[in-house]
């Protein structure tokens, strides 16, 4: 069974012969770990990859993301990153003003000019399931262009100027996912961080009113061309993760230690495929290796069933020490013990 073979049975609940791994690494991490991080896919290599993609610079880009200082990007949004490696931070708002709106456009170009001419042959090259990752985060780009205090007070107020806004970005991501549709790769991935470490950020009713019926265009244009769905959300999305699989998410990266994880289990397996994660504000960078398999084992306690729908996945952030994040991977091919 190939990797690709193994990502779709387990997304389809079918019994395999082990879960599917999916290391992620911060920028740093990749910046100035990389022997490690080879080392690590040597030991324990990815069934994911990505597809041979760039896309093409914006008209505004300006500067190095993830490097100490400022960038632009292709949004016209700028960048603080306070230490290289990191992500860092918008400071500068393009529609801080709603009286830029007007003649404010997206980055088309970014889209327009890619080209795409490596993708399938890449696709075809690999026994990997490939995964692209889109652009497609409607409510964390309204923040990084509006500032995230103005976005609530313009979602809780419901000013005419957000609702434009939201149809702008959701056409340029609809265009964007409509580039991937047509290209070999087996899934697509979106985002936006959507919890808080105890609830969502804003009310599930305004979610459902406003930003569900985005997500189900999504999923529904994905699955159209063959394509899985994936979405990933830090924070606690408890309250969404009904409506984010009745919409046609495939696979949901979480944060799954800010909320109850066995109730996950208990109300979403078999209806979503659970892709990670081990806790990384806590256990990955601070616990001991005890610990990180003991997180393991609660993870596969709740959430695998033996029958697909669990992707050993995690983050390896740029101070989290080797063998914590080996020990996530060795737990997962373990025998299962009844009790710690």
């Amino acid at each position: 069974m190939t990797s690709r073979d193994l990502v779709i049975r387990t997304l389809q609940h079918r019994q395999v012969e082990r879960v599917p791994r999916d290391l992620w690494t911060l920028p740093g991490t990749a910046m100035f770990r990389r022997d490690e991080v080879d080392r690590m896919l040597q030991t324990f290599p990815s069934d994911f990859t990505p597809p041979k993609f760039a896309y093409a610079p914006g008209d505004r880009e300006k500067g190095t993301p993830n490097v100490e200082g400022e960038y632009t990007d292709a949004w016209g949004c700028v960048w603080h990153v306070a230490r290289s490696g990191v992500i860092g931070e918008v400071k500068q708002y393009p529609l801080a003003d709603w009286s830029a709106l007007a003649r404010y456009k997206p980055p088309y170009e970014i889209l327009e000019k890619s080209d795409l001419g490596s993708v399938n042959l890449s696709c075809a090259e690999t026994s990997r399931f490939v995964l692209a990752g889109s652009k497609v985060r409607p409510f964390e780009r309204m923040q990084f262009l509006r500032g995230s205090e103005a976005t609530y007070i313009d979602l809780a107020y419901g000013s005419k100027e957000i609702f434009a806004l939201v149809d702008m970005l959701h056409d340029f991501h609809l265009r964007d996912l409509r580039m991937w549709a047509r290209t070999d790769v087996d899934g697509v991935s979106f985002m936006d961080d959507w919890g808080s470490q105890h609830s969502l950020l804003i009310s599930p009713h305004l979610w459902r009113d406003i930003f569900k019926p985005l997500y189900r265009d999504y999923c529904a244009l994905l699955h159209e061309s063959g394509k899985y769905a994936f979405f990933h959300s830090d924070g606690n999305i408890s309250a969404i993760i009904g409506d984010l699989i009745e919409v046609g998410i495939d696979a949901l990266n979480s944060q799954l230690f800010c909320m109850n994880i066995e109730e996950l289990g208990e109300k979403h397996c078999g209806r979503v495929t659970f892709w990670g994660e081990i806790d990384r504000q806590r256990i990955l960078p601070f616990g001991t290796v005890d610990e990180v398999r003991s997180a393991v084992r609660r993870v596969r306690r709740a959430l695998d069933r033996g029958s697909g729908g669990v992707i050993a996945q995690c983050e390896w952030g740029i101070d989290d020490p080797f063998e914590n994040i080996a020990a996530v991977f060795d737990e997962w091919v373990r025998p299962l013990e009844s009790t710690d």
